[in-house]
C-alpha cells in the first residue's frame, strides 16, 4: 500500500497507468482503522490490477477538498486520472469488490 502526499499524489495517482483506489483517511477516525485490513487483503488479492494507497485528510486537507471528501473514510477510485467511483464509509470486503466491480 502507498502512502500519498502533496508531493506524490500526482505522480501517484493522477499519472498512474492503472487504476488507483485512494483511502482517504484520519487517525481519529475508527472506520477508517476497521477498513484498513480490507483494504490490505484487497491489495493482496488484486494488486496486479489495481494500486491501493492510502492519504491522511487530517494532513493534507487540500486534496480532500479537491475531490469532495466531506466524510471518513472516503475511497476514490481513479483511472486515467479521473474519478470513476467514490465509496463513503467502511463496508465489508465483498460489498466493497461489488461496488467496484467493472473498475478493476
Amino acid at each position: 500500500m502507498i502512502t500519498l502526499t502533496a508531493e506524490n499524489f500526482a505522480e501517484q495517482v493522477l499519472e498512474s497507468d492503472k487504476p488507483v483506489l485512494v483511502d482517504f483517511w484520519a487517525e481519529w477516525c475508527p472506520p477508517c482503522r476497521m477498513i484498513a485490513p480490507v483494504l490490505d487483503e484487497i491489495d493482496a488479492e488484486y494488486g496486479d490490477r489495481v494500486t491501493i494507497a492510502k492519504i491522511n485528510s487530517d494532513d493534507h486537507p487540500e486534496i480532500s477538498a479537491r475531490y469532495g471528501v466531506l466524510g471518513l473514510p472516503t475511497l476514490n477510485l481513479y483511472k486515467n486520472g479521473e474519478v470513476v467511483k467514490q465509496v463513503v464509509g467502511a463496508k465489508p470486503k465483498r460489498l466493497l469488490l461489488a461496488e467496484l466491480e467493472g473498475h478493476i
